[in-house]
This record gives C-alpha cells, structure tokens and sequence, in this order.
C-alpha cells in the first residue's frame, strides 16, 4: 500500500488510496514547539479491519521521528494505539494532560 503525504502548509496528512478508497491521518502543528497533534483518521467502511488506519499512523510516526518531532495523540485512535504499545511510540508520544491549541 502506497501513503503520500500531503503538506498543506499548516499541517498535512497522510493518505493512501483515492475516491471512496481514500483513507487518511491528518496533522497539525502543536502549540509546543516541535510537536504535531494527530487529530483525526479515517478509513472507509468497506476497509476496515485490514489495518489500514496502523499503517497511517506508522507512516506518520516515522515522519515524526525523521524531523526530530513528537506528537499529541489528539485523535482517539492514534491515543489508543500509543497506549497499547508504548514500546513502539513512547519515544515520540506526549502526555495530553489538558488539551493543547493549534498555532
């Protein structure tokens, strides 16, 4: 499966398929500095389950790793997937003890 990023300036997302078989995660930058806030992903109904949304959020994560970057788990998702395997995102996860504001 192919994911592209899209940088929109003030955020982005990451995007694999097209049409009614488009799924994505979609970033913004965070009000600390050197952060993104995952804040929404979607899958099409007649994906899910083949793990296609995991995907996206790796994808992202790497990007967030290759720029020196951590990341808000906003979404409930990306926040779920962060806790059941902090051996995989703990070194790019920030606690979102109270909500944080895009700039």
């Amino acid at each position: 499966m192919e994911i592209r990023h899209e940088d929109l300036g003030r955020g982005g997302l990451f995007v694999a398929g097209e049409g009614e078989d488009r799924a994505e995660l979609t970033y913004a930058p965070a009000g600390i500095q050197n952060s993104l806030i995952f804040d929404h992903t979607y899958v099409p109904e007649h994906m899910r389950g083949q793990g296609i949304a995991e995907k996206l959020v790796d994808h992202a994560v790497g990007y967030a790793r290759e720029k020196g970057m951590t990341v808000v788990p906003a979404c409930s998702y990306v926040r779920s997937l962060f806790q059941r395997h902090p051996e995989r995102y703990g070194d790019v996860a920030v606690a979102e003890e109270k909500p944080i504001g895009r700039i």
